[in-house]
């Protein structure tokens, strides 16, 4: 008898396996010993640079420009990718390439999934959106910023309004730009809570199991940083998102934007960026046509 395919748990099974590759506790539960194992092989690869500074290739042209404005400010680019796109077709001489999803084998991979686990195999990493583009006298100061961030401290964009003041509910910090240190990033970890997404199903959640409000906290990325500041008294050095948001290319600041990928697990960027905006005019937009051209 023929065996009969049940889409619906392949579906799940897929769902799943994405939701894991975003940075998702609630989708990828207790047992971290494979990243653990994994980011051995990162700790390797960067190994002796000072002040890595995490680019995302999701589009070859607007990550080669990113690299470029890090290198210009004094740090040493780290390309990781989306397993969708790849490796980029050109990297900056200095820069270091390398695999998070290696031994993970996962279908799509975010920033936030090694971020998380940043004090296994870095003292500093600084990080960006992979849509957003600095004019290059503000890249300059941030990277100051980020080289003389205190140990035990995490940077990042705060997404707190005059209308978040009395709910908890959309609170969170905010990874459009920021930095975060060795013993910052062991202290959320072990505090359970970080950048990725439901820090509620952290596996070191117990900790935190006596908060009635937890189930309050919001459910994305970053909300267990701004936990981590108000519960755990963490050290969080809040950017202001005004001070960003002219160089952020995304659906967020632009109407009309067009949608092309799912907005859910599915989403590919890769897609929606290219697909709503022309790199040479945003770089003109930022002063940054002489970097585009490679000069």
């Amino acid at each position: 008898m023929e065996k009969i395919e049940d889409k619906s748990q392949t579906m799940d099974k897929s769902s799943t396996e994405y939701r894991k590759g975003m940075g998702n506790w609630e989708a990828w539960g207790d047992d971290v010993e494979p990243i653990f194992r994994a980011a051995e092989k990162w700790a390797e690869a960067l190994k002796g640079v000072a002040l890595p500074w995490l680019c995302w290739n999701v589009d070859s042209d607007w990550c080669l420009l990113q690299q470029r404005l890090v290198q210009n400010a004094g740090w040493t680019p780290v390309v990781g990718f989306d397993p969708r796109v790849g490796v980029p077709e050109n990297v900056v001489s200095g820069a270091v390439v390398v695999n998070f999803n290696a031994g993970l084998n996962l279908p799509v991979l975010y920033p936030h999934f090694p971020l998380e686990f940043a004090f296994l195999f870095v003292d500093r990493i600084a990080f960006w959106h992979s849509d957003l583009l600095l004019p290059e006298a503000k890249m300059r100061e941030m990277a100051q910023v980020f080289a003389g961030l205190p140990e035990g401290t995490t940077a990042a964009v705060s997404t707190t309004g005059w209308r978040d003041l009395f709910s908890v509910r959309h609170r969170r910090f905010w990874e459009l730009i920021g930095c975060t240190t060795r013993a910052a990033s062991r202290d959320q970890y072990e505090k359970g809570c970080g950048w990725w997404l439901h820090f509620q199903s952290h596996r070191n959640r117990s900790i935190n199991s006596g908060d009635s409000r937890l189930s309050n906290y919001y459910w994305d990325h970053g909300t267990g940083i701004f936990y981590w500041k108000h519960r755990h008294g963490g050290r969080v050095l809040s950017l202001k998102e005004k001070d960003f948001s002219a160089g952020h290319f995304s659906q967020i600041k632009f109407e009309g934007y067009r949608r092309v990928s799912p907005n859910n697990e599915f989403r590919d960027l890769s897609r929606d960026l290219t697909g709503n905006f022309e790199l040479r005019r945003c770089a003109e937009q930022m002063g940054l046509k002489n970097l585009l051209d490679g000069h």
